[in-house]
Order: C-alpha cells, then structure tokens, then sequence
C-alpha cells in the first residue's frame, strides 16, 4: 500500500513538474495592445477613454490552456477621452487621481478555460490603491508565428469585464447620476512568446 502510494505521489509531481517546463512566457506587445472603457455621460451617451502606457506578461501553456503569474500595470495618467479639459478632469482627485496613485495593476494567478477558445481570468485589480476581485472573460483569437520580423509565436486574445468605479472608492457624480458608477473595460492583445 505504502509502495502504491509513494508511485502515485511520484508520478502527480512529476506530471506538475513537466506541465510547469510547458508553460512559456508571453509579454503583451504595446504597439499591439490597446486597453479601452466607457462609463455614461448623463445617460445620454457612453464616453469612450482608453490608456496609452501599459505593460503585461502571463504563463502559459497553449496546449494545457494552464496560466499562470499574470501581471499587468497600466499608467492612470495616460489615459485619453479625446478631449483635453476631460482628460484633465479624469487625471485628477474626482477620478484616478494620478499624482497619488500613478499605476494601475491587475494580478491573477490563474484561469479557467470553457473551451478551447474561451475562459475567464479572475484576479486583483487596483485603481486608487483599493485591490477588488475582478474576473475577465477571455477569446482566444488566434494562437499562431507572426508573419513580420522575429517569427515568434503570437497569441491574439479579447478580454472583457465591467466593474463599479465606486467599489474603488471612485465616487464623483455617482450620486447624481451625471457620470455612470459602471465602467465597461476591453482589451485587444497580441501576445508574444518570450524565448
């Protein structure tokens, strides 16, 4: 019985060890990524801001679907709503008060696939220094080498998730309706395998 177990025990922890050697690192391409939101306006209209200074990388196997150490950070002062005075208001105390809380992060360390093509990503996200559980639905678009310059292995992935901004503690205008409490994210991705 002892035998039996130690065997058992010895193959579990070699098949971990051998899925942790598949896991390759993927670095999101900048050029490539684009981080965007809406939240309403009054309830007329969604206005549209996007982030423009970002950095992320995740684990991954393509063939296990297994992630892992996903770690994004996005600069809060970079974000553009097409409107210089707008853009000055959301960079200040009112929203994502960037002279005391510059970054943005989102952690995980893990996902659950649904199909060969979808899962979700659930982790922290922090805005204004509150970390709240935020879990993202996951397309993967395309898994592939990239056809221009270093032929690496490209994953293009799709990524959705809604938050309340006054979970952050993100309250101006809330109250009185004239800026929504929920914010819709996306993100579109090329990520590209490190060697």
């Amino acid at each position: 019985m002892m035998r039996t177990l130690l065997a058992t025990t010895a193959f579990f922890t070699t098949l971990a060890v051998t899925a942790q050697a598949d896991m390759a690192r993927y670095e999101l391409d900048p050029e490539h990524t684009a981080i965007y939101f809406t939240v309403e306006h009054v309830g007329f209209a969604k206005t549209l801001g996007i982030f423009t200074d970002l950095e992320g990388s995740f684990m991954y196997d393509v063939d296990t679907q297994e992630l892992g150490d996903v770690a994004v950070t996005i600069g809060a002062g970079s974000v553009k709503t097409f409107n210089e005075a707008r853009d000055g208001h959301v960079r200040d105390r009112d929203f994502l008060n960037v002279s005391e809380h510059p970054k943005i992060t989102f952690i995980a360390s893990g996902g659950t696939p649904a199909s060969d093509a979808s899962g979700t990503v659930a982790g922290d996200l922090t805005i204004l220094g509150v970390t709240r559980p935020v879990t993202l639905d996951v397309t993967l678009n395309k898994v592939a080498d990239y056809p221009f310059g270093h032929q690496r292995e490209v994953l293009g992935l799709s990524m959705t998730a809604t938050i309340q901004r006054s979970d952050f503690g993100m309250t101006y205008a809330v109250e009185n309706g004239l800026v929504g409490d929920e914010v819709s994210i996306n993100i579109e991705t090329e990520a590209m395998k490190m060697e």
